[in-house]
């Protein structure tokens, strides 16, 4: 089997390791604390791309990339160490990257731009169906290979 052609764009973009710088954070105390830590992001067989960051040394945040060929969409699969799990749309345009959540919950959706070895992005989240937008937090991952 050879790798699924339309998931290597995904691939070129967030597979390597990474450092994540990560500010803003709506939730903490003081918006000025910075969290860092690292990512790795690999192949996992020929049709899905695994990404793993954590910090202070603890698996954080897991995501599975796949395709789903009959809609023409990236799909995004999170898990996280609250036990969280949750379905991201994935779409790339010329050097950024949106995923998007628009459960009944509430929406997310994360924004990104490759800027040479580094993605600079943001997380915001909407709890009235995308009309109003808040800043979760904003990060940056730098290429460490």
């Amino acid at each position: 089997m050879e790798r699924n052609t339309e998931l290597e764009r995904v691939a070129e973009i967030f597979v390597g390791d990474w450092t994540v710088t990560i500010t803003n954070q709506w939730w903490l105390d003081d918006p000025t604390t910075v969290s860092s830590g690292t990512a790795s992001c690999e192949w996992l067989g020929d049709s899905f791309i695994t990404l793993q960051a954590e910090f202070d040394g603890t698996p954080t945040w897991k995501f599975v990339f796949g395709r789903n060929d009959a809609r023409d969409q990236f799909v995004v699969l999170y898990h996280d160490e609250r036990g969280v799990l949750r379905v991201f749309e994935l779409a790339l345009d010329d050097g950024s990257w949106t995923m998007l959540r628009t459960d009944p919950d509430f929406h997310q959706r994360l924004l990104g731009r490759v800027d040479g070895d580094r993605m600079i992005g943001s997380a915001d989240a909407s709890e009235d169906q995308g009309a109003t937008w808040r800043k979760d937090f904003d990060l940056i991952f730098t290429r460490a290979r």
